[in-house]
């Protein structure tokens, strides 16, 4: 596979790319915002505007990435508001100069308001609709949401890294050994795994209308909730209303297991702490010191400390109920 950094990928390489699958661009590229890829919009000779999305080398396999392109296609099938990639000479999946990459219609849309209940309701019915069609099969290639890739494997990296500063190691470490354990306490409750859009925070979201999802980058199999807590904001009442309006919708197309609601504070654990080891595992490529300067800054990891010792007490909770 080409460098894990891009470093390969100029201009000319990807105007190629494009021009490889029969699309002649007739503007520049514009890179738009993604960092575990590289995407760019541009107008073609057709007058219309694509998107070109270039995989991060050697994170996901073939298989998994056509995965992620037939759910997409699955759920447009199914009239799903979802950006699927375009189909060109039978295939989704291309390869140019030993980089994979992908064309997309290009979409617009204002981003979507979390405490506005009003599109909650509207989310509550896709997301519901979505999973009405996740349901009838499983992943084949695509992982599991699971406390081994969220909590296990990141826990080494931020061991072994060395972004934590030295004065903060042991302080850092014993928070977040007592969140891990606790969040695998707290991630036992049983439920029915199946394929979920992964991350479905408010910026893969546009609004138009009605939502628009975007980005199955992180398609994988798991509970329902981890489609449905990131749309929660505010206080525990705030987030209380948000999710009874959600819940509410949801069901008018596909039950949802009120069981799954103790998995919100560990679901919330697990992405911070996949977070943090996702920015140190891509230090290297330089777009993330460029655009990430704070991460390697004490502040941002006393923060962190803080951030940690406050979900420690948020699992410790009562869980949110309807």
């Amino acid at each position: 596979m080409s460098d894990f950094s891009f470093a390969g990928l100029n201009p000319d390489l990807i105007l190629d790319a494009i021009e490889s699958v029969d699309i002649q661009a007739s503007s520049g590229l514009l890179a738009l915002n993604s960092y575990e890829n590289r995407v760019y919009q541009f107008l073609a000779e057709d007058n219309k505007r694509y998107v070109a999305k270039f995989y991060r080398p050697q994170r996901w396999t073939n298989a998994q990435i056509q995965e992620e392109h037939d759910f997409a296609l699955e759920l447009m099938g199914e009239e799903i508001p979802i950006v699927a990639p375009l189909v060109i000479n039978g295939q989704s999946l291309h390869e140019h100069a030993d980089y994979r990459f992908a064309l997309f219609p290009s979409a617009g849309g204002r981003q979507f308001e979390v405490d506005n209940l009003n599109q909650l309701e509207w989310m509550g019915r896709f997301i519901g609709r979505m999973h009405r069609v996740a349901q009838s099969k499983p992943f084949a290639h695509r992982p599991e949401v699971c406390t081994n890739s969220y909590l296990d494997i990141p826990k080494q990296v931020l061991l072994t890294g060395s972004l934590v500063p030295h004065h903060l190691q042991t302080a850092f470490h014993t928070i977040l050994d007592m969140v891990i354990a606790e969040t695998k306490s707290k991630f036992t409750t049983n439920y029915n795994s199946m394929r979920l859009h992964g991350d479905l925070h408010p910026g893969n979201i546009l609004w138009r209308d009605g939502p628009t999802f975007v980005d199955l980058d992180d398609c994988r199999m798991g509970p329902a909730v981890q489609d449905l807590w990131m749309m929660l904001s505010g206080d525990r009442q705030q987030q209380f209303i948000q999710l009874d309006t959600l819940v509410e919708a949801y069901d008018e197309f596909h039950e949802f297991d009120t069981n799954q609601l103790s998995l919100i504070e560990p679901l919330r654990a697990m992405r911070m702490v996949h977070y943090m080891a996702w920015l140190s595992q891509r230090w290297e490529d330089p777009a993330f010191p460029h655009a990430f300067p704070w991460f390697a800054e004490d502040k941002y990891w006393e923060n962190q400390i803080l951030a940690l010792k406050e979900q420690f007490s948020a699992l410790q909770e009562p869980p949110l109920r309807l």
